[in-house]
């Protein structure tokens, strides 16, 4: 019985180790500045991985000092927690499963489509009230600014492969045909009919085109690449997690059948 709980109480161990890249997973996405203007996924992230952190630190204790009700709470709680984190997976790779950019002649750079997204994320931004907060919170980053140190000529604008953000909300679609003068700031469009967001850009350098669909669409872009990388964390840890509940299932139940024979040798002497 004893050599079953040391085995318990190291697989618990190593399930209170899994929790780290799941909460950090979630504090990675609230430190990147889009996702944290939109604060969707990362706090479930970090709340599941405080979760199994504390069930795993509680079968580790239930292992230790030998309190079965403790361990079948503990198998309980993280089998609940494992389904959890499967459905997370599972959530993130349906809604990153569309949109992506696409070529515009003589650009390096990738232009975006709101509409090539999942509905459900979608509905995150086009709310004009959560784009309002998110337009603020967007604004107030330097990420347009800094194009405009980097980058003074024309074909050099052209030839960067600038991030969707940058994409969408801090130039004008190239469809419209603006002219460029600096990566802020452009003038005569050619084919103002060409997309609603071709009237909605500004060379107001707090406007700029954050009220574009184009800006709404680089935001999800950039999420959705952000997303990617977190779920496939997310997917290692899980299938990890999967492999020491099950060891752990199987470690407590020839704990209990040595407890049993114990009883039951102690009841025949």
């Amino acid at each position: 019985m004893a050599l079953s709980n040391n085995v318990i109480g190291a697989i618990n161990f190593v399930a209170m180790l899994l929790s780290i890249p799941i909460i950090g997973a979630g504090i990675w996405l609230g430190n990147e500045p889009d996702n944290s203007c939109v604060k969707i996924l990362q706090w479930p992230v970090i709340i599941l991985g405080v979760l199994i952190l504390v069930v795993a630190l509680a079968g580790f204790i239930g292992a230790f000092w030998r309190i079965p009700w403790l361990l079948i709470l503990y198998l309980i709680a993280m089998l609940a927690l494992i389904i959890l984190l499967a459905c997370l997976v599972v959530l993130i790779y349906m809604v990153t499963i569309r949109g992506s950019g696409h070529v515009e002649p003589n650009r390096a750079y990738l232009e975006y489509d709101l509409n090539d997204f999942s509905g459900w994320l979608r509905r995150r931004v086009r709310s004009s009230f959560k784009w309002d907060r998110i337009k603020a919170c967007l604004s107030t980053t330097n990420m347009c600014a800094e194009l405009n140190q980097r980058y003074r000529m024309a074909q050099d604008f052209f030839n960067a492969r600038i991030n969707p953000i940058q994409s969408g909300c801090c130039k004008p679609p190239t469809q419209c045909g603006y002219t460029f003068i600096n990566p802020t700031y452009w003038i005569s469009p050619i084919n103002t009919a060409a997309d609603m967001d071709c009237l909605q850009w500004s060379n107001d350098q707090n406007q700029l085109c954050y009220n574009c669909d184009s800006c709404k669409a680089g935001l999800l872009a950039n999420i959705k690449e952000e997303w990617r990388k977190a779920d496939i964390i997310l997917l290692i840890t899980l299938v990890a997690l999967i492999c020491v509940y099950v060891v752990g299932c199987c470690a407590f139940r020839n704990a209990k059948t040595e407890d049993i024979f114990r009883k039951y040798k102690q009841g025949y002497t």
